[in-house]
């Protein structure tokens, strides 16, 4: 099961719980998705989340890539955490 977190403007920690919550609630990964200026604080989540709160979890996947919107381009990046 894979549970999917879209980061935005809050604190890292809030997504640093999410991560951990959904993780304590049986999914096996969990994807965390940001666009511009979100992208560090999904990195930052991810690492609070891997080092503070959790043990056994690994990253699995990066993406990065550029979605094109109507009148301009905007980074992204895709985070996925799994159980080792």
């Amino acid at each position: 099961m894979q549970s999917i977190i879209y980061i935005g403007n809050k604190a890292q920690i809030k997504y640093a719980t999410a991560v951990a919550t959904e993780f304590n609630k049986g999914a096996d990964e969990v994807l965390i998705k940001a666009r511009g200026r979100a992208i560090s604080t999904a990195v930052d989540a991810c690492q609070i989340s891997m080092n503070k709160f959790l043990e056994g979890i690994e990253i699995k996947d990066i993406k990065i890539f550029t979605e094109e919107l109507e009148n301009r381009n905007v980074s992204a990046i895709e985070i996925l955490l799994g159980r080792i």
